[in-house]
């Protein structure tokens, strides 16, 4: 099990967010954890020392494309990055160091799936450079992808089905647990021991994620088949139950 780590961008700034509520316009529903006064480089500069490929920049509305650049110019081909990746940005992102990009909602709208989009993006990229973001959320005991600030529904289950389908696309899938995204309040279990069940190529998990049980259980239930990465329980991030270099040093110990 990898570590991943993350740098979530909101209004130009690092942030943690409980992801439930970023809604439109944000307002007072927004719910924030914590806000950094220091850059984005320096949070990649960290995973940079430490080795941890793989991680992912998460722009969470406009206004953050500079932030986005600056993070990436630190570490050049070693984040991926995500948030309004369409056909139109996807290579300039890449030639700006993105060692991947990351997608939602450009190929899911009005609760299905843009086959088309999704195509077309998987060619111009290439399968190896795309990840799909399919964070999602429970109805009626079962997992759907959502999208618009993980507030609207679509109609795209998770499943070995779905997972399957879109693994041709892609080489990896990002799939936050959108219920208990920032809470620090655990992880979901039966999403987590779904996953690791049903997917076919690399997947990372997050959400819940509050100290090292809860990485223990990713690792268990996952089956070693699952990456992980944490937010709001960090220290980094103004967290009090995990410490960044616990969990660097519990997924290193955790790899084969």
């Amino acid at each position: 099990m990898k570590f991943r780590p993350c740098i979530d961008l909101h209004d130009g700034r690092v942030k943690q967010i409980v992801g439930s509520t970023l809604v439109e316009g944000d307002g007072e529903a927004l719910q924030t954890n914590f806000s950094s006064d220091l850059p984005p480089a320096y949070y990649a500069e960290m995973y940079r020392q430490d080795g941890l490929t793989g991680g992912h920049v998460i722009m969470l509305g406009p206004g953050n494309e500079a932030a986005a650049a600056n993070a990436l110019a630190a570490w050049p081909g070693g984040l991926q990055l995500g948030g309004g990746i369409t056909a139109a940005n996807a290579r300039q992102w890449l030639d700006r160091g993105a060692a991947a990009v990351i997608v939602t909602s450009y190929v899911f709208r009005d609760g299905r799936v843009f086959a088309d989009r999704l195509e077309e993006l998987s060619r111009l990229v290439g399968r190896e450079r795309l990840v799909i973001d399919l964070s999602c959320r429970k109805r009626e005991g079962r997992y759907y992808v959502v999208t618009d600030r993980w507030q609207k529904f679509t109609g795209v289950e998770i499943g070995p089905e779905s997972l399957a389908y879109f693994a041709d696309f892609c080489s990896e899938f990002l799939i936050h647990a959108a219920d208990v995204e920032g809470k620090c309040a655990g992880v979901a279990v039966d999403l987590v021991a779904d996953l690791a069940q049903w997917t076919q190529i690399p997947t990372t998990y997050a959400g819940g994620v509050r100290g090292l049980d809860d990485l223990r259980l990713v690792r268990e239930l996952g089956k070693d088949r699952l990456d992980v990465t944490v937010g709001s329980a960090l220290d980094i991030f103004g967290g009090t139950t995990l410490t960044y270099r616990q969990a660097v040093d519990f997924c290193s110990r955790s790899q084969p």
